[in-house]
């Protein structure tokens, strides 16, 4: 099994690159895990005292569940993992089953946060992008599939995400083994790393 890792700040790309990696490894032989379904369970607090919370910020992460999901894929058992909901701002009471799979990319702004988590990857690889192409990005999927108005995804930008991602984002890309610029678009980065996971998947199957 072969973990990659994949950080980067809010709207740099990771996702497309999750997506263009996932097209080029056979289907069935993947599985994602995203960092956003780790949001800790905050079920017990206030809608007002959630909307409150720094979900830029490591400890807004149950990076311990999400490690130990980790752990038991590797074991070869299934996990349930959770859903959460960013309307609601805590996690609903469905969850994913998640089977293990020769890959698994774990994903998301802070998941080289976490020295555990980082020895766990196989593959770091950090999305890098523009500022202010970020920014853009993060606003339209706020505004469309979030529910957020424009006011308060600038705000938020301005009081966290933005030190959020000097203080503890940016500083992680030092722990990449590939740094990806231009986000998804970056075609060149992407066919580097298919080759790379193709020939590391190949390795590990021969050694089994």
């Amino acid at each position: 099994m072969i973990i990659i890792g994949i950080a980067g700040g809010t709207g740099s790309g990771k996702t497309t690159v999750v997506k263009k990696i996932m097209s080029v490894i056979p289907q069935g032989h993947v599985a994602v895990l995203g960092q956003d379904s780790y949001y800790s369970d905050n079920s017990h607090m206030s809608f007002e005292e959630r909307q409150k919370i720094n979900y830029d910020h490591p400890r807004a992460i149950d990076f311990d569940l999400l490690i130990q999901h980790i752990k038991d894929l590797k074991a070869g058992k299934q996990i349930h993992e959770p859903v959460y909901s960013y309307i609601t701002h805590s996690r609903t009471e469905d969850y994913k089953v998640v089977h293990p799979k020769d890959v698994i990319i774990v994903e998301g702004i802070l998941v080289f946060t976490n020295e555990e988590l980082r020895d766990l990857c196989d593959i770091k690889i950090f999305v890098h992008a523009d500022a202010d192409e970020r920014l853009i990005r993060r606003m339209r999927r706020d505004i469309s599939e979030r529910g957020r108005d424009i006011n308060e995804v600038l705000a938020r930008y301005e009081t966290m995400l933005k030190p959020m991602h000097n203080q503890f984002i940016e500083p992680t890309m030092k722990y990449a083994d590939i740094i990806v610029p231009v986000g998804g678009d970056n075609h060149v980065a992407i066919d580097v790393l298919a080759s790379m996971i193709k020939d590391k998947l190949r390795v590990d199957v021969s050694t089994d």
